[in-house]
């Protein structure tokens, strides 16, 4: 898991669209936070991932559909870079299978493009800090995906890996629980939480807990509409 930017200093993001006054809109709005700033922007994918290699961004702001190399290609590359950077994924549909490709690349959250500003920056800051984002209609989407379709057999086993109380926080974390949440629904301390969410990450080979989620949803582990 990555480790969020030290207190004090700047998030630092790359902006990444083919629409140059659409970066110039979110560079804006991302320079205009005391605690923000844009240090690179890119106008396909290819670009993305040279620049994300070259600058080390906190964040990469990221464009679905790009010419070139589309963005869910990038993510992958970036990630498979090892690059520590988050990336959050910008797009005008909230279609299903985009939403689960990028997710499976290791993005980090998925935003549709009329966000407002406000909630732009809340999102750029919260997956900096290794936390999880979707938007609401793009969450229900998946979560519907999930519910039609049943659990590949042969990921069923995937989870084996894992110790009990593992297996129990990772159903929590997939029922979008906080730690905190979990913490306290199970009578443990916060820390332990933590470290067990990171040997669950480390045990599946996982980014973060997005990649967790959609595991859990793929493997049968969680159903939408369960609750804790």
């Amino acid at each position: 898991m990555s480790e969020e930017p030290p207190a004090g200093t700047k998030i630092r993001v790359l902006v990444v669209d083919d629409q140059e006054l659409v970066r110039a809109g979110f560079a804006l709005i991302i320079d205009g936070r005391d605690d923000l700033e844009v240090i690179g922007e890119a106008g396909n994918g290819q670009e993305a991932v040279t620049l994300a290699g070259a600058l080390r961004p906190d964040v990469v702001l990221m464009d679905v559909r790009m010419p070139v190399m589309d963005g869910i290609e990038a993510a992958r590359r970036i990630v498979a870079s090892g690059s520590a950077a988050r990336i959050l994924m910008l797009t005008t549909f909230d279609l299903d299978e985009p939403v689960v490709a990028a997710l499976r690349a290791g993005a980090s959250g998925f935003l549709l493009k009329d966000t407002r500003p406000a909630e732009l920056a809340d999102a750029i800051r919260l997956v900096a800090r290794g936390e999880a984002l979707l938007a609401p209609s793009v969450t229900r989407r998946l979560l519907d995906r999930f519910a039609s379709a049943p659990a590949a057999p042969q990921r069923t086993g995937e989870l084996d890996v894992l110790s009990s109380r593992e297996v129990e926080v990772l159903r929590l974390v997939a029922q979008a629980l906080s730690n905190d949440e979990i913490a306290e629904y199970l009578h443990l301390s916060r820390a332990t939480v933590k470290t067990h969410l990171s040997a669950i990450l480390t045990k599946l080979g996982l980014r973060d807990r997005v990649q967790a989620v959609v595991l859990a949803y793929e493997t049968g582990l969680i159903r939408p509409g369960s609750t804790p």
